[in-house]
């Protein structure tokens, strides 16, 4: 499962997805419900854990570029690292339901 999020993550970034974060677009039109909507997605990407924090501090996947926007697979890649996060959340999830016994 953790080559799996590593791989959704890796082919996500290379397909130009954009990754959320609160700061992401914010200025003076942007409004509270426009910044409330970045909260679920963000929080799908923070799942990545690691792969999410070096990805913020390289600033590398979070910027609002208008050529990978335009490119095909810019939703695609979005998607991947979405489901790259949330995969990691259900291992995680997995991981601690064996620890305390409730599954074999």
């Amino acid at each position: 499962m953790g080559g799996s999020v590593w791989l959704c993550f890796f082919l996500g970034l290379a397909m130009g997805g954009h990754m959320f974060d609160l700061s992401a677009g914010q200025g003076p039109s942007q409004t509270l419900l426009q910044t409330l909507l970045q909260i679920p997605p963000m929080i799908a990407n923070l799942g990545s854990g690691i792969l999410y924090i070096v990805s913020w501090l390289l600033d590398y996947g979070f910027a609002d570029d208008p050529q990978q926007a335009a490119r095909a697979t810019y939703e695609y890649g979005t998607t991947f690292l979405l489901i790259a996060g949330l995969m990691n959340y259900l291992t995680m999830n997995d991981a601690f339901d064996i620890a305390v016994g409730r599954k074999s």
